[in-house]
């Protein structure tokens, strides 16, 4: 059964790239435009990892990663990556705090992340 990923991004454009990019090496990708749209996706869906933005509308990714770390014991220990533009020791910091289990910088090299993922679900 293939690894099950849900992208979490406010940009339908990087959803897609991501969507492509992650399913040529045998993912399974679901999609959310906000960390409010994921949290309410995961209530009836399971996933083995997820990757967000940081910059979303409603609920950021912080937001979300606490969230899912407080609020939902069943996700207390999934692999979450964060894909974002932000690249400051400051905001990596505070992912880290949230709970993020690593940190892609955008634009992301399709290899560097298909190994990522391969390396936060095993």
């Amino acid at each position: 059964m293939p690894t099950k990923i849900l992208a979490v991004d406010d940009s339908r454009s990087m959803r897609a790239l991501l969507k492509m990019t992650l399913a040529s090496s045998g993912f399974d990708v679901e999609e959310a435009e906000d960390g409010q749209a994921a949290l309410d996706w995961l209530e009836n869906n399971e996933v083995d990892l997820i990757i967000t933005d940081i910059n979303m509308p409603r609920l950021d990714g912080y937001g979300l990663i606490e969230t899912l770390r407080s609020e939902h014991r069943r996700h207390v220990d999934r692999p979450i990556l964060v894909l974002t533009t932000e690249c400051t020791e400051e905001k990596r910091a505070r992912g880290r705090d949230a709970g993020a289990t690593g940190w892609i910088v955008k634009p992301f090299d399709p290899e560097r992340l298909v190994a990522a993922v391969r390396h936060a679900v095993h």
